[in-house]
């Protein structure tokens, strides 16, 4: 079967010396990886050289029996240069590629979460608070890709829960005083915090953007998110120590 689709290149890694393997996120269908042979070898023979994080039209053959499809046609559309030419931008970029990678499923289509990758890199261009961005991908990828923390209530008793709380890594979630735990991986995390990520989860992109956080609650942020994200994917994202 021939598909077409418009695809964000995740990573790519070379196949014996002529061609090159590439996975993509796609508008239409998901991650899905494929080869584009001889690319190595005569470049010009696709209309991109599948850099990380371009956009792309995307022609291939779906091999029913395999993952690994046959990419008949690669043409760019969108580069981002600004970011390119900023290293923490770069950075930044690199480390949703690998958050996307690590979270999403092959060949399985999530419409929104190839808008917020959008979203993300066009804003990612020009965006003074580079480390406020971070975080509402980590928050709204986690929503959309079903990795979600409960943070509306107590994860034990689903009792609605007031001022500084913990959060356990294990549970997912919010435990309230009233609810024991011999858990090691706990957190606390203050009600502003709290009220921040679900304003980032229930936002629309252009609101999130509008919010500005201080220090303690961006400093807070960074240690649950980042720790959840470890515990749960079983490895650290190689970029979130730069950022």
């Amino acid at each position: 079967m021939i598909l077409k689709t418009e695809a964000i290149v995740l990573k790519t890694f070379d196949l014996r010396e002529t061609s090159r393997i590439a996975i993509f996120f796609s508008k239409n269908y998901g991650k899905i990886k494929g080869v584009l042979k001889g690319i190595r070898k005569d470049p010009k023979k696709f209309g991109s050289n599948v850099d990380k994080f371009t956009i792309n039209d995307v022609v291939y053959y779906q091999y029913s029996r395999s993952d690994l499809h046959l990419i008949s046609h690669c043409d760019i559309k969108q580069y981002f240069f600004q970011i390119r030419q900023d290293y923490k931008r770069n950075i930044a970029a690199n480390y949703m590629l690998e958050l996307v990678d690590s979270v999403m499923p092959v060949e399985q289509a999530n419409r929104k979460v190839y808008q917020l990758i959008l979203d993300y890199l066009n804003t990612l261009e020009s965006v003074k608070d580079i480390d406020t961005l971070v975080h509402i991908l980590q928050i709204k990828m986690l929503a959309l890709s079903g990795f979600k923390p409960h943070f509306d209530s107590c994860v034990k008793c689903q009792k609605k829960v007031t001022g500084r709380v913990r959060f356990s890594l294990k549970s997912g979630g919010l435990v309230c005083p009233e609810c024991p735990t011999r858990e090691t991986a706990i957190a606390f995390i203050s009600r502003g915090a709290i009220s921040s990520l679900l304003h980032i989860e229930q936002s629309d992109w252009s609101t999130c953007l509008r919010l500005r956080l201080t220090q303690p609650v961006q400093k807070e942020l960074k240690y649950i998110l980042n720790n959840f994200l470890v515990y749960h994917l079983e490895k650290r994202l190689r970029a979130a120590k730069y950022l």
